[in-house]
């Protein structure tokens, strides 16, 4: 399915290294306020107070949120939990303050908007459990990886692996860098996302390493510039369908989904947007620079009875 077909290929890869410096300083960027900076763990990550409060009608969620942060929390996670009454509100740890203590002081507030509230339960998330959750986190991050450079390098060759993990990596730290420069909330929707955008990029890097190598097949008298730039060109229609309606639901997430669901849609906007630039001017301007070939992908084939040293031996298969 195409929305529109281009006639004449784009010259992606006369601009690569332009892109692509910018591309770089962008991630060193990234990186720097990552150290400089740190991410800003929500509870699940550093510790808290966990409370589940019942009312007696549906919710307010900007109200409760607004009575939590009136008591100083500035960081503070509200959301409906199993019913539009039931509410699951998240505290981060205050230094002499007890568990005990925030949960009493909160719900002494809440009440004063509702005295029927009900507090169905309420507990402590130690620094052990957010340590344990950094760690599975960044083994899950690990374990993806290492599956897309494996499945890349068995699929095409390693020259591809290395390209689209490195472009790959390039959207994850970039999404890492802006939460870091803004101190948004780094939460586990979040670090769900940044997984997903993992997924998504290698996705449009197969697609364009899938064409890169029909049209090494297909066209043997176009340099490896050229098939580059027309195996891009030849995927732009279905580009921008698949990730305009994708960015379309993001998008209403963003707008609408409220707080719980505002990081989330935000790192998902960010990877989106930046999966399509890395497969396109980091992904395989790398796999060019590392000197792809249609020797890489098709292999020939002497025939026995065929003198080896004869430069017209051998079939294209």
């Amino acid at each position: 399915m195409e929305f529109f077909k281009i006639r004449r290929d784009i010259p992606f890869m006369r601009y690569a290294l332009i892109f692509n410096v910018v591309s770089f300083a962008t991630f060193f960027l990234a990186v720097f306020f990552l150290f400089s900076r740190g991410l800003h763990l929500s509870v699940e990550f550093t510790g808290g107070t966990l409370m589940e409060v019942s009312y007696s009608q549906p919710a307010d969620l900007d109200n409760v949120r607004k009575q939590v942060s009136a008591l100083g929390y500035t960081d503070v996670q509200v959301q409906n939990f199993g019913t539009v009454r039931d509410v699951l509100i998240r505290l981060p740890a205050q230094k002499g303050v007890s568990s005990a203590q925030q949960s009493e002081q909160v719900l002494t507030s809440l009440k004063t908007a509702d005295a029927d509230l009900i507090l169905r339960r309420t507990e402590f998330v130690g620094p052990q459990v957010g340590d344990e959750l950094t760690t599975d986190g960044l083994k899950a991050l690990a374990f993806v990886i290492g599956g897309i450079i494996i499945y890349l390098a068995i699929r095409f060759e390693w020259k591809y692996a290395v390209a689209a993990i490195i472009a790959n990596l390039h959207d994850v730290v970039i999404i890492l860098g802006f939460f870091a420069f803004f101190q948004w909330e780094f939460s586990l929707p979040v670090l769900a996302a940044v997984l997903a955008v993992l997924g998504y990029s290698v996705n449009e890097s197969v697609v364009i390493f899938d064409r890169i190598r029909e049209n090494f097949r297909r066209y043997r008298k176009m340099t490896p510039h050229e098939i580059i730039d027309n195996a891009i060109t030849s995927t732009i229609s279905r580009t921008i369908i698949t990730h305009a309606s994708t960015q379309a639901m993001v998008l209403s997430m963003l707008l609408f989904g409220g707080p719980t669901l505002h990081y989330f849609a935000l790192a998902l906007t960010i990877g989106i947007c930046f999966g399509i630039y890395s497969s396109v001017f980091v992904a395989a301007a790398i796999a060019m620079w590392l000197g792809i070939k249609r020797e890489d992908l098709v292999k020939t084939a002497v025939k026995k009875d065929e003198d080896p040293n004869d430069p017209n031996a051998g079939a294209t298969v």
